[in-house]
């Protein structure tokens, strides 16, 4: 790692300091709204931090694939919005804590401005969407200003079976910064990554499986997958109307949960899942979760297979500190419980998703492609022709794009396609939420992003918080898993966790 690079980190952790001496690095959505309030803050202030931390970092970290040039001129217009309220934005509900704030989006989120939305390839680079995506909507209503686009793993790592471990053609590749060299995950790598080195105020990722509690575990940040069809998947990349969700991932709970409650709701473009999902959705927000006695009178389970860990290594010691703090504030843990048929759950060769979601993918992907108001590519069988067309920058022969050809050559969702869905739901039914409701489970707890599979299948949520540092540093998380509208009981466990073990620490960008 070239040492200048190193030096420019570790002076850039040193200057946190903002405006009239307001501490930025690290500073949660309240502290930001608190010196908003007493003048200490301005937006364009916040916005130019931000910027300035991008340009100093991503050369190290490649976070972010680009910032919005029109920025500044929102983070003014915001300013200005505050003047005239005297404050009431802050005071307007959930919404109002984003007011003024920047936020980083996944690169498969769509926008419509001058930001370019493509997945991290170069196929999709032009390409306009018609309008703002879903929840990108809800967070300019709420105030929040757009502050670029965050890396990920190319097309969410949905090209080739190897992956890419957090590296795009437009973005390169993601580093973990907290040790250099350790994986950083994805598939919403450059989010996870923005957020823990304070590049934004909050990010917001997206999740098939694993792609929001996994880099939030590996890069020591909070991630909420929420049960799918609670945020709208409108005007973002898709992979699988079945599996795909959106979601915050920040340095905090509280923080995430405001996000949380911002982009939550009702989206006529995409009805039949929003309107599924709006049962769930708590009256009053989900804010009112954030309880320190969270964990008290929970049921929380341990399933087997997951906490393999030897007798002496940090995570083992640590995760059974963990469960042993949080049987002491008063949560019964439950331990040695077996997921039904886990082991074909885990094999997605051959539990059935290698069929259905190619097809899936397909379907969806031509969708959003032929809705774009302009594109240079309006299928998969054309981003595949620009893939062979430029190998060099799209790394076809280290990666390929295999599953891209397995999807091409899907014929819809047929009978075999139906059967495989079929048997995912049956294997989600008998499995994890089987599991939960014959041992009336409020949440079961796995290391990192384990249990993302059988919660992936059956659209459920979860919400990882750091859990420790392994002997090298890099990050390690625990994650909440629960049954669909599960959120209230997920947050108030999360919440109380964080409180107790107080682990997350900021970067420290080891070689």
């Amino acid at each position: 790692m070239p040492r200048l690079l190193l030096a420019l980190a570790a002076a850039l952790v040193l200057l946190d300091a903002g405006a009239n001496g307001f501490r930025i690095e690290e500073a949660s959505l309240a502290t930001i709204q608190q010196g908003f309030g007493n003048g200490s803050l301005t937006s364009v202030q916040l916005v130019r931090f931000y910027l300035d931390r991008i340009r100093g970092l991503n050369p190290l970290l490649h976070a972010v694939i680009e910032v919005n040039p029109d920025a500044l001129l929102h983070a003014a217009r915001a300013d200005a919005e505050r003047r005239r309220s005297s404050g009431r934005y802050l005071a307007a509900g959930a919404g109002g804590i984003l007011h003024g704030v920047p936020i980083l989006l996944k690169d498969n989120i769509g926008t419509r401005d001058a930001l370019n939305t493509t997945a991290g390839s170069f196929a999709l680079l032009g390409s306009v969407p018609p309008r703002d995506a879903g929840v990108v909507s809800r967070l300019r209503r709420a105030g929040a200003v757009v502050l670029g686009k965050a890396n990920m793993e190319e097309w969410a790592n949905f090209r080739s079976l190897p992956g890419t471990d957090g590296w795009s053609a437009r973005g390169g590749q993601a580093r973990n910064p907290y040790v250099l060299t350790a994986s950083p995950c994805g598939s919403s790598t450059g989010s996870s990554i923005a957020a823990a080195a304070s590049m934004a105020a909050v990010t917001l990722g997206t999740e098939t499986d694993g792609s929001i509690i996994c880099p939030a575990s590996l890069n020591s940040v909070v991630g909420i997958k929420p049960t799918v069809g609670l945020t709208s998947r409108a005007g973002v990349v898709p992979i699988s109307p079945r599996q795909d969700t959106i979601g915050p991932i920040c340095r905090t709970v509280t923080d995430a949960v405001h996000v949380l409650d911002a982009i939550v709701g009702y989206d006529a473009l995409d009805a039949a899942a929003t309107v599924a999902a709006s049962k769930y959705i708590p009256h009053g927000g989900y804010a009112q979760f954030l309880k320190k006695g969270g964990l008290q009178g929970k049921r929380i389970g341990v399933p087997n297979g997951f906490f393999n860990y030897a007798n002496g290594t940090v995570q083992h010691t640590v995760y059974q500190q963990h469960f042993y703090r949080m049987w002491l504030q008063g949560a019964s843990v439950i331990e040695n419980l077996e997921i039904e048929n886990l082991s074909v759950i885990l094999d997605s060769l051959n539990n059935g998703e290698q069929i259905a979601l190619p097809a899936e993918f397909k379907l969806s992907l031509n969708s959003y492609l032929s809705d774009l108001s302009n594109s240079p590519v309006r299928s998969l069988a054309e981003v595949i022709d620009f893939n062979n067309a430029h190998p060099v920058e799209e790394k076809l022969k280290e990666i390929g794009q295999l599953i891209f050809l397995a999807a091409e050559n899907t014929t819809g969702i047929g009978a075999m396609e139906k059967a495989a869905i079929s048997r995912l739901n049956k294997l989600s039914a008998d499995g994890l939420e089987k599991l939960m409701k014959e041992h009336e489970l409020d949440a079961v707890v796995t290391p990192d992003s384990a249990l993302s599979p059988v919660l992936a299948i059956g659209g459920m949520p979860a919400i990882t918080v750091p859990a420790g540092y392994n002997n090298s540093g890099v990050p390690f998380g625990l994650s909440f898993g629960g049954l669909r509208g599960y959120e209230p009981r997920l947050i108030e466990m999360a919440y109380a966790f964080e409180q107790i073990s107080n682990v997350r620490k900021a970067p420290t960008f080891l070689p």
